[in-house]
């Protein structure tokens, strides 16, 4: 069993919430996560369970009645008038602590859900294990980068890293051996959410397009869309491909990435960024193998950004401090993988799969910090997976990538 980086989150939060929801994807450790936090007053129950499914549809109000401790409900958007029935009750009684809902998909986005909560819940994001988590060490990349406190590479060269990338942070598919099945379980995965469980969000009316999407989004991860390209390949409307990539993001299979704004510079890209949320699933959805990355500038690029995302997004999340993560582009095509903000902390992170940097990796972060971060506190940083520390000027480094996860 793995400690997640969110259960002090977790923790905290019922401590402060009438109603915490965690959220994630199918299979992340939600469950797991939600038993390891409960004691004797606690009351779990499962909508994956076929009686208490029933019993929540026939009366909702009488399933989440409660007289003290916490109830954790796995998997609410099964039945989604159970949020009405929760929002009555915590009106009613504001003791905090009352309810920690788990669900698979964005709960608020669901149809029939017309009760925000607001107020009253604080919303929890569990994602498949980090690195960091799987070799069961704290989040301290944030920290490091504050402190400007890096260290030297430990082994873990572009073939090393790529075996990770490859496994994912399943915890299910981290318990096979070797790649095939690994690969094997990750495809029943994505078939099982697209031809199972999305009925309980959409109607999707052609399940082969969905599943298409998903491998083609997956290509494009870390780069812009092409919905015209896409569109014209799938035979689809914009307006299904719209819904279909909301499904997506709704399911936690992609995330989207928002462009960093805070400037009066008017030549900034505004447009978002789609990452696939695990890499062990890119490669699965891709049909990848890790010795294609020795060989493929493009495949590995890709797939090497998306890990790093994921590393991010994960120590972001269960930070307590306002870091915020963005990706740069302008018109002029000037473009930064990530941007790392904290009020007047800048750092911008650029992502080479290779083990050998020069000045030029750093032109575009250089100009950057010139012109749009003059009056931050600012960083500049290129992850690479080669063996040392090195300064190219003023607050500008080359660092190994093991500093995301030791």
């Amino acid at each position: 069993m793995y400690k997640r980086w969110q259960e002090k989150n977790i923790k905290s939060a019922l401590k402060t919430r009438r109603v915490v929801i965690l959220s994630g994807s199918r299979q992340c450790g939600k469950t797991t996560t939600s038993k390891a936090l409960t004691n004797k007053e606690s009351l779990y129950r499962t909508l994956d369970d076929i009686t208490l499914l029933q019993a929540a549809k026939n009366d909702p109000q009488g399933f989440i009645k409660l007289n003290k401790g916490t109830m954790i409900i796995d998997e609410v958007q099964r039945v989604p008038e159970l949020i009405t029935a929760i929002k009555k009750t915590v009106d009613e009684n504001t003791r905090y602590g009352q309810y920690l809902i788990t669900g698979s998909v964005n709960i608020q986005t669901l149809p029939t859900v017309r009760e925000s909560l607001a107020g009253r819940v604080k919303k929890i994001r569990l994602r498949p294990l980090a690195q960091g988590e799987i070799l069961r060490k704290e989040p301290a990349f944030l920290s490091r980068i504050t402190k400007k406190e890096f260290i030297n590479n430990n082994g873990y060269d572009k073939e090393k890293i790529s075996e990770i990338i490859f496994k994912g942070g399943y915890p299910e598919a981290l318990g096979f051996k070797n790649q095939s099945d690994r690969t094997s379980w990750y495809r029943d995965y994505i078939d099982t959410i697209i031809e199972f469980d999305l009925h309980n969000i959409a109607n999707i009316k052609r399940q082969d397009s969905l599943k298409e999407l998903a491998a083609i989004i997956a290509s494009y991860s870390s780069k812009f869309i092409d919905k015209s390209k896409i569109t014209s390949s799938l035979m689809i409307a914009n307006q299904t491909l719209d819904s279909y990539l909301g499904i997506l993001e709704n399911t936690y299979i992609t995330d989207k990435l928002s462009p960093w704004l805070k400037s009066d510079y008017e030549r900034v890209n505004k447009q978002s960024k789609y990452y696939i949320t695990d890499t062990g699933l890119m490669a699965a959805l891709l049909n990848w193998k890790a010795e294609d990355l020795l060989l493929d500038a493009d495949k590995s690029g890709k797939i090497f950004e998306t890990f790093v995302y994921n590393q991010l997004i994960a120590q972001v999340e269960c930070n307590s401090s306002d870091w915020q993560l963005y990706h740069y582009r302008d018109r002029e095509k000037r473009e930064i993988d990530f941007i790392l903000q904290n009020n007047d902390d800048i750092v911008a992170i650029e992502v080479k799969a290779g083990s050998n940097i020069n000045k030029d990796q750093f032109k575009h972060i250089k100009w950057f910090k010139e012109n749009l971060a003059r009056d931050k506190k600012f960083i500049g940083i290129v992850l690479y997976t080669g063996e040392h520390i090195v300064s190219f000027g003023e607050n500008l480094y080359a660092v190994p990538m093991n500093n995301l996860w030791e």
